[in-house]
C-alpha cells in the first residue's frame, strides 16, 4: 500500500478495497455487519424484522449489499456514508489487504 492512509483515501477506493478483500476471503459477517449499517435495514429492524435473519448465498449477500449501496456513493447520505467510511478502515486495518 502507499503511504496515503487509509482515511485520506475516498470512500468509492475504500469500499472498494474492503470489498475486494471480504470477497477473496469469502467474509459473509462483512457483507452482514454492513446491512446493521444501512438506513433501510435499520427501519426493517425497528419494525420487527431481524438483521441476523438475512440469507442467502454469499454471493447473494454480496450483491444485495452492492445493490443497497448503488453504483457510486451518491444514494447514501453523508452520516451513513462516514459509518461506513469507518467500517471500512477499522475492517482493512484489522484484516489487512490481499
Amino acid at each position: 500500500m502507499s503511504d496515503v492512509a487509509l482515511e485520506d483515501l475516498p470512500f468509492d477506493e475504500l469500499r472498494q478495497r474492503a470489498f475486494k478483500r471480504a470477497e477473496h476471503h469469502m467474509d459473509l459477517g462483512f457483507f452482514t455487519d454492513l446491512f446493521a449499517h444501512m438506513p433501510g435495514m435499520v427501519a426493517i429492524e425497528g419494525e420487527g424484522g431481524d438483521l441476523g435473519a438475512v440469507g442467502g448465498t454469499f454471493i447473494e449477500t454480496v450483491r444485495a449489499v452492492r445493490q443497497m449501496m448503488g453504483d457510486d456513493d451518491s444514494q447514501i447520505d453523508d452520516t451513513t456514508k462516514e459509518l461506513l467510511r469507518a467500517r471500512f478502515v477499522t475492517y482493512l486495518r484489522e484484516h489487512g489487504e490481499d
